[in-house]
């Protein structure tokens, strides 16, 4: 059963309301947990459930995402045979309405035509959850389904598995049909494909505003909820950087966060993600709080339920207080000061 499965990641969707943690970056490299993004999760689970040839299809400002994943190395994708594959979308003004356009997959169809594997897994870009996948393929041989779609409390992931020379047909064929993803397919009530499916268990959340990305983020701070995420024999894996063990100087203080490597702490943090490479200086209060990436926050600063995005610089004496139902979100590369209206 090795190998039967091509991954497919939709990688061009955009969620408006995750607009303040998009303008630099692709849905798919928003930063998560203190060390990953947005797509580890589903290409992780894509490689713990033997699958050795993804593809992911990319729309805007991803940059950043094909920095981050680079060859797969990280993810042992980087092979002689299949591997890891981009194919940036050249269709920017036609968006489509669910995952994987057809458009985008034609205009790649070779890479289709060329995979060995019988069954294609197709799947969004943005949900946080630890899920192998081998069963869904078990079930979906053995009820002889030509779609099996993944849910979760009866409401669809966003994730398809379908035979690769169906999927190809269904590319092939858009025009006459007018189906435009495999939402359209699994949606018309006209259709004459036996739809399947399976229902997902574990923890899931999709990543489609400001609010649940906070909530999932703190929610990870819950040791069950962590759990169910991070598992011992299914490791979401990451792009690795090599950087020192986090500081704690005298004085600084840490409760119920995640703090990453290589940064270094004067102050205090209280039920926060703390991503690698921050400096929190002495007398400063952080609170609730999603940090991202070589932010700098100066002496007696107080935060609570804000989200800093990348290389935020925060001087000395600034307050910053948003709410837990909606927190404040600081745009990459800001400066803010004390005296500046927060």
């Amino acid at each position: 059963m090795k190998n039967r499965m091509l991954g497919v990641i939709d990688a061009t969707t955009y969620h408006e309301d995750l607009e303040e943690l998009t303008v630099h970056r692709s849905l798919a490299a928003v930063p998560f947990a203190g060390r990953y993004r947005l797509i580890d999760f589903v290409l992780s689970n894509m490689v713990n459930s033997d699958i050795e040839s993804v593809a992911i299809f990319p729309k805007y400002q991803y940059r950043s995402l094909m920095d981050h994943l680079g060859s797969g190395k990280d993810w042992d994708l980087n092979r002689k045979r299949d591997g890891l594959f981009f194919f940036p979308s050249p269709l920017l003004d036609s968006p489509s309405k669910g995952i994987g356009s057809f458009n985008h997959f034609a205009a790649n169809l070779d890479y289709f035509y060329r995979s060995k594997q019988e069954y294609a897994l197709i799947s969004n870009c943005f949900t946080i959850f630890n899920m192998d996948f081998r069963p869904v393929l078990d079930r979906h041989i053995m009820t002889g389904c030509d779609i099996t779609v993944v849910r979760q409390d009866g409401h669809s992931l966003e994730m398809y598995l379908v035979k690769t020379s169906l999927l190809i047909s269904l590319i092939e064929n858009r025009n006459e049909t007018g189906y435009t993803c495999m939402r359209d397919v699994v949606t018309d009530i006209h259709h004459s494909y036996m739809i399947c499916n399976y229902e997902y268990t574990g923890l899931a959340v999709m990543i489609d505003s400001i609010e649940n990305y906070f909530a999932a983020s703190m929610g990870l701070l819950e040791p069950e909820a962590w759990k169910n995420i991070f598992k011992r024999r299914q490791p979401i894996y990451t792009k690795v950087k090599d950087e020192p063990p986090t500081r704690y100087m005298k004085g600084a203080r840490a409760q119920n966060s995640m703090i990453a490597n290589g940064c270094m702490i004067e102050g205090t943090v209280e039920n926060s993600i703390i991503s690698r490479g921050v400096k929190i200086g002495k007398g400063s209060v952080v609170k609730n709080c999603i940090i991202l990436q070589k932010t700098q926050i100066g002496e007696n600063c107080v935060l609570d339920s804000v989200i800093l995005d990348k290389d935020v610089k925060v001087e000395s004496g600034a307050k910053i207080e948003g709410k837990n139902e909606m927190p404040l979100v600081i745009r990459k590369g800001t400066v803010q000061g004390a005296l500046m209206n927060s």
